[in-house]
């Protein structure tokens, strides 16, 4: 029986990833390419948050799909946790210049951490379906499929007006605004934030094939749960 210890780097390294997502995702991009102001679509988190897709995949692809949902229900957990006690710790330190209320971190959270469950275990449903096909076939559409569920539940559940049972609704996201801060056509703005994130989350699992390649080039066959 293979001890828990060889799985730590894998635990460790989705928590690092969530925590650092959950920070991130209060700092929106600052910056202009042509009309389009960025800060209107993303957030840095945008950035980092698709590495946990990566984490999983390399869990599943060393040790198998068992401990694979393992290390998912661990950064499940510190999914929810960083969702409610981060943002007020940045506000004290005075590194960010809102104080969310404790209803709207209610429902971020629980918009965070189901978005992260279902997201990551389709990731491993998925990637476990395809492992014996081409060895980019198994990250790349387990990692897309998956984004595209995370992005909808997450944005969903945290800002749409039919969710508002969760908690209180932004405002501000819920204004009509034009799509993707450019278009003619005009939408809620938390439709093109989730439109900007799902985005980046899509190229960098295309750009996650580098890494994954590398690291799991170095393992000469999957080891089992």
């Amino acid at each position: 029986m293979q001890s828990s210890a060889r799985f730590l780097p894998f635990v460790a390294a989705m928590a690092l990833v969530v925590v650092a997502s959950n920070v991130l995702v209060q700092f929106p991009v600052q910056g202009e390419l042509g009309r389009l102001n960025l800060a209107d679509l993303l957030t840095w988190g945008a950035f980092t948050y698709p590495l946990a897709f990566l984490v999983t995949d390399l869990a599943n692809r060393r040790y198998g799909p068992a401990v694979a949902r393992l290390i998912v229900f661990v950064g499940f957990m510190v999914a929810v946790l960083c969702s409610i006690v981060i943002p007020p710790l940045l506000f004290r330190f005075g590194l960010i210049e809102f104080e969310t209320a404790a209803d709207r971190l209610v429902r971020i959270a629980a918009a965070s951490g189901t978005a992260f469950l279902a997201g990551q275990l389709l990731d491993v449903a998925v990637f476990n379906r395809l492992r014996r096909q081409s060895w980019w076939q198994a990250p790349v559409l387990s990692s897309l499929s998956s984004s595209v569920i995370d992005t909808a539940i997450f944005f969903s559940i945290a800002f749409a007006a039919a969710f508002a049972f969760v908690g209180p609704d932004d405002g501000f996201a819920l204004e009509n605004a034009p799509l993707l801060g450019l278009l003619g056509v005009e939408a809620p703005r938390w439709v093109s934030w989730a439109i900007g994130d799902l985005g980046v989350k899509l190229a960098m699992a295309l750009l996650a094939l580098i890494p994954y390649r590398l690291i799991a080039a170095r393992w000469s066959q999957p080891a089992t749960a």
